[in-house]
């Protein structure tokens, strides 16, 4: 006589929460970027909020022509994050690149690809983040060649911004940016603040600033914005979360004001 061992299999019933998390942000890097995600993941919750990464081809050197490149890409990075399913908002992490291109024509290639969402980039940010703090006259650092770097300063500048000094690493490479210490970010952060002016702005989704944050404050006794951090305090804001972050400046202290850059 032959038994049937196998259990009977019984269908259970499955019920569902709305979302994995309760907020999505979208996160469009560089192909070569060491930095933005990391940055992301020491900020946010993860209990509370989903960052999406994908990533766009980009071509070193960091050049005008190689930085308008990453634009058309856009557009299908956004569509496929989370496809059918609408994020709260969506951010490309390139400060240069949000320069050359501007504000709002990345913020047209982002829209064709995640409709109705808001977007944020690092210099969209930053205005925001100096506006919050009252900062109207800033010291800006920045790891890019000289053509680039002016590019963001005079982008800061024709965004009514007044620039008490102007201080560049010269490097032109994201992945080299990725690799400049600690050491050499603080140094060339405190070299470059001017005492008159209201804050520091630190270039680059690239460049290791953010976990040096802290430290700047403390010499420089002002503001230190980078733009990484503004990034990520703009995406909270478009959130409304409550959430708490300590140890990357005074910019988490302060909540956005009437005027949004990024829509």
């Amino acid at each position: 006589m032959v038994f049937d061992c196998r259990p009977k299999a019984s269908l259970v019933e499955a019920n569902f929460d709305a979302r994995s998390v309760n907020k999505r942000i979208g996160l469009i890097v560089l192909a070569t970027d060491h930095t933005s995600e990391g940055d992301f993941a020491r900020m946010c919750d993860p209990d509370q909020i989903g960052i999406y990464a994908n990533r766009i081809t980009y071509q070193n050197p960091g050049t005008r022509a190689n930085l308008l490149a990453t634009g058309p890409r856009l557009t299908e990075a956004a569509s496929q994050i989370l496809p059918g399913d609408a994020l709260d908002v969506i951010a490309y992490s390139c400060t240069a690149a949000s320069v050359v291109l501007g504000n709002a024509v990345v913020g047209d290639y982002l829209k064709a690809g995640k409709s109705d969402t808001p977007f944020v980039t690092p210099s969209s940010a930053a205005f925001d983040a100096l506006e919050a703090l009252d900062a109207k006259r800033i010291s800006v650092l920045t790891p890019y060649s000289a053509s680039i770097s002016q590019e963001v300063f005079q982008y800061f500048a024709d965004n009514g911004l007044q620039i008490a000094s102007a201080n560049y690493l010269g490097v032109d490479d994201d992945r080299e940016i990725a690799r400049l210490s600690e050491s050499t970010i603080i140094e060339a952060a405190c070299a470059a603040m001017e005492p008159s002016a209201d804050a520091l702005f630190i270039s680059c989704t690239g460049l290791r600033a953010a976990v040096c944050i802290q430290r700047i404050e403390d010499r420089i006794g002002k503001p230190a914005v980078t733009s990484n951090q503004a990034m990520i305090w703009r995406c909270l804001q478009h959130l409304d979360s409550e959430q708490v972050v300590h140890g990357f400046g005074h910019l988490f202290q302060h909540p956005i004001k009437d005027r949004m850059s990024a829509q």
